[in-house]
């Protein structure tokens, strides 16, 4: 689908795999834009967001950051979707001054739809050495890094999570000058790329991929209860329990993630595993202790798993 914008010559597209919207831009007056040519059609480019926004090209350091080395445990997108801080500190720590003297980063993360996606302007404080820290993607000690101080600018923060752009082939220049690189634009979507909450009968993750849902998730979570079930990896086993009160059902799977039982003595009794958990049936916050243990022996019954599964009450 092809719309123009009214009273330009500026047009959008509708990409249907993503369910995205696709802006090309050969007039912006009024932001007094750069235009760039390729592939037939003038395009935006990267460039022209910063000096709309009052930057300077030359202060700024593009960052694209897709970590490749072994051991990845969690890529650089599954942690700026969390937004927990761990992005923030992948980026900071670095084995070497990488970042050179302009006063500002803007930060892309590779999606796992091989898309360089800008997520945000960085100022830039100061660094210093730091004899061990812990790399947020492979969750390993490293030593004599370099750690960076940085904040997240207001700048440009209405773009973050919605524009993608092409980075060229050199993927292994990873940090390059912008007053000599302007990326071209090839998307500027309507929404922040933030997959939507799924619904908590569809919700379903692994112990150790929940450190990885984005916080919007999270705070759905906390402000739940109901009733919920684990399931044994390798065995299949499964395990009905409830969660009321502060935390709700994040709070009382944080339990499982800590201490690898969360009490319950059929899990015990077995050696600590990477259960998957899944909603069952909400109930409301105020439903009374009696009443939730109630819903949580119908199924119980239901699903046979004092016979059959892991609870032993």
């Amino acid at each position: 689908m092809i719309r123009r914008f009214k009273g330009s010559s500026s047009w959008i597209t509708h990409n249907s795999r993503m369910g995205h919207l696709t802006f090309y831009l050969p007039v912006i007056s009024s932001l007094h834009l750069g235009i760039m040519k390729g592939d037939n059609r003038s395009m935006i480019g990267f460039n022209a967001l910063l000096k709309s926004e009052g930057i300077d090209p030359v202060s700024v350091r593009l960052v694209r950051h897709q970590d490749t080395r072994k051991g990845v445990i969690n890529t650089p997108h599954q942690l700026w979707l969390a937004n927990d801080g761990r992005f923030e500190h992948y980026q900071n720590l670095q084995s070497k001054l990488v970042f050179g003297s302009e006063p500002k980063l803007a930060s892309f993360v590779v999606t796992p739809f091989d898309e360089t996606l800008f997520i945000g302007i960085y100022d830039i404080h100061k660094v210093a050495p730091t004899p061990q820290s812990i790399c947020p993607v492979r969750e390993t000690a490293v030593q004599d890094h370099f750690l960076y101080e940085m904040t997240l600018s207001p700048q440009l923060e209405d773009y973050r999570g919605k524009v993608v752009v092409e980075w060229g082939l050199a993927y292994v220049k990873w940090v390059q000058l912008a007053g000599n690189q302007d990326k071209r634009i090839i998307e500027i979507r309507k929404i922040s790329h933030v997959p939507p909450f799924p619904g908590f009968l569809d919700f379903q993750r692994s112990l150790s991929e929940l450190k990885l849902v984005p916080l919007e998730w999270r705070e759905i979570l906390q402000a739940t209860s109901g009733i919920y079930l684990l399931t044994h990896p390798e065995t299949g086993a499964q395990y009905v329990g409830s969660a009321q009160g502060i935390g709700g059902f994040w709070g009382r799977w944080e339990q499982y993630i800590s201490t690898g039982h969360g009490g319950n003595i059929g899990l015990i009794e077995i050696e600590p595993a990477d259960y998957s958990v899944s909603i069952l049936e909400l109930v409301s916050p105020n439903i009374g202790t009696e009443a939730i243990l109630r819903i949580e022996d119908r199924w119980k019954e239901k699903l046979h798993t004092r016979q059959f599964g892991l609870n032993k009450n």
